[in-house]
């Protein structure tokens, strides 16, 4: 054992150029670029090109320096939002024969530096708004080849082509007809129509009710309800914040049938009209702030209310209460100093549905509309100071609500009938002619109203649903606009609210509900 000697290590000289070549190593390969992408399969690349055929998507393992990308024969009809982010330096991008159909609208997203964009020969109907924003220096865009429907949609395109400095070789629509085979730079942008409207279900109040009668006082905007089955008026009061209207207050009324505020001298009145235990005047006290009886309403001449007017002649306020019993009579009530005071009884024993006071030509008229006969109507005598019968509008029978509305020099009246077709009736001097008559069977509540220049009818019924007619101005009628899912409706009633351009529609068997009167551009 003492023989056998022990085994030695390298030596310090072969540590020294082991270490060494180590070192080089590490070297060498720090300084070794790293490899370039694979070329796709469907793909030919070279280092700064790529042109693909048959691919199924857009290719993601390109290399970054790619500065022209070719597609053709592409096996997917849809470029996604940022399908290129992956090639920032892209500077040519040629997309010519293939199948596209849809382009996302950021498709192009980061291609700051593309001069050169072919969508050639493809199945494009249409193209995303701005959809050419982000291409900064684009120089030349090639969209011959595709099948343009020249509507709405293509409004913004030929807006751009007017203003770019791109170099666009011309292309031209498909459809419709009357712009068939049209080079889409050479459009008018006045032939493009491209703004309606639409009525939007904006806030559900979870009642019924028979009446909504917006006012303002004090500069807020209130609304009233009657509502029968909670056996009050309701208030509430427009929140300009969160732009929703609100529970504020509620008048006693088991009956209500209608709810109608009067500001009179800066102060607040509320008649309340009800079916069973007399009608009342309520007072507003700000020391209060809250509803005091003024006054009972003579139940014996006001026996079966049905609707409320109020308005000012000569600058002395009034009201009238259509009456729909047999006993019982329309009348008129006059503001002095404290109260209203019973003024004239108007059309007694006709069962009167509603009231329509028009102040046109300095002739004050109040129109009566009746379940048993033809509506009457009144104007009022400045010497007598009362309505003096002036006539019937002996074109209906009978109607259930009586509204007008001016269109240009011309005056309509709009009449709801329960059984039979609704009728709107022009004014021609001496008699009104039928214009129009609109199937409304069950219908109880109509209403004429103007928004921003555009004029529109509400036209309930207890069977169908409610229908919204915009005027035709060339046309000189209504034309059907637009279905709204209200279950009987016992009125209508436009509130602007600030911003918001609002539609009520109290409803006797659902929710009341408020609709927003939106503005849409379909060219957006």
């Amino acid at each position: 054992m003492a023989g056998l000697r022990a085994r030695r290590g390298p030596g310090p000289t072969l540590l020294a150029l082991s270490a060494l070549g180590f070192c080089l190593m590490l070297q060498v390969s720090a300084k070794r670029p790293p490899k370039t992408p694979p070329c796709p399969p469907s793909c030919s690349c070279t280092r700064d090109t790529a042109f693909c055929v048959d691919s199924k998507a857009v290719p993601r393992n390109l290399p970054s320096e790619v500065i022209s990308l070719t597609l053709v024969n592409a096996a997917f009809s849809e470029i996604q939002d940022g399908a290129f982010s992956h090639l920032p330096l892209l500077q040519f991008l040629l997309l010519n024969s293939n199948k596209f159909t849809l382009i996302g609208d950021n498709a192009f997203t980061g291609l700051s530096h593309l001069q050169y964009l072919s969508l050639a020969n493809n199945n494009l109907q249409t193209l995303p708004r701005d959809i050419f924003r982000p291409l900064d220096i684009l120089n030349d865009l090639d969209l011959r080849g595709n099948s343009f429907n020249c509507d709405c949609k293509v409004k913004w395109l030929v807006e751009w082509l007017a203003h770019t400095n791109t170099t666009v070789a011309p292309i031209y629509c498909a459809s419709p007809p009357r712009f068939q085979e049209h080079k889409v730079q050479d459009l008018p942008l006045r032939e493009f129509d491209c703004i309606t409207t639409d009525f939007v279900l904006y806030q559900t109040l979870s009642f019924p009710a028979v009446s909504a009668e917006p006012f303002l006082y004090s500069s807020d905007l209130y609304l009233a309800l009657a509502q029968p089955g909670v056996s009050a008026c309701t208030i509430l009061k427009w929140d300009y914040v969160e732009r929703q209207l609100r529970d504020y207050d509620r008048i006693p009324a088991p009956s209500a049938v209608h709810c109608k505020p009067m500001v009179v001298d800066s102060q607040l009145y509320v008649v309340v009209a009800q079916l069973f235990g007399g009608s009342y005047i309520y007072h507003w006290d700000p020391n209060t702030t809250r509803f005091t009886k003024l006054q009972d309403i003579d139940p014996q001449r006001v026996r079966k209310p049905n609707d409320l007017e109020a308005f000012r002649i000569d600058g002395d306020w009034y009201f009238a209460v259509a009456d729909s019993s047999k006993a019982g009579a329309t009348s008129l009530y006059r503001w002095h100093q404290n109260g209203f005071y019973s003024h004239q009884a108007l059309h007694p024993w006709h069962r009167d549905t509603d009231l329509e006071f028009v102040d046109g030509e300095g002739k004050p008229r109040l129109i009566v509309s009746s379940s048993s006969q033809a509506p009457v109507i009144y104007q009022w005598s400045r010497t007598q100071k009362q309505f003096v019968a002036q006539g019937e509008v002996t074109q209906v029978p009978d109607a259930q609500a009586v509204k007008h509305f001016r269109a240009g020099r011309d005056s309509y009246l709009c009449l709801s009938r329960y059984i039979g077709d609704s009728k709107i009736l022009r004014w021609e001097g001496t008699r009104f002619s039928e214009v129009q008559a609109l199937p409304s069977r069950g219908s109880l509540a109509l209403q004429p109203f103007l928004v921003g220049g555009r004029r529109y009818l509400a036209l309930g019924s207890d069977f169908s649903f409610t229908q919204i007619y915009q005027w035709d101005e060339g046309r000189q009628k209504f034309v059907r606009f637009q279905e709204l899912a209200v279950q009987a409706p016992r009125a209508f009633c436009y509130m602007p609210a600030g911003d918001a351009q609002l539609l009520l529609a109290p409803s006797f068997k659902g929710q009341t509900l408020v609709y927003r009167h939106v503005v849409v551009d379909l060219s957006a």
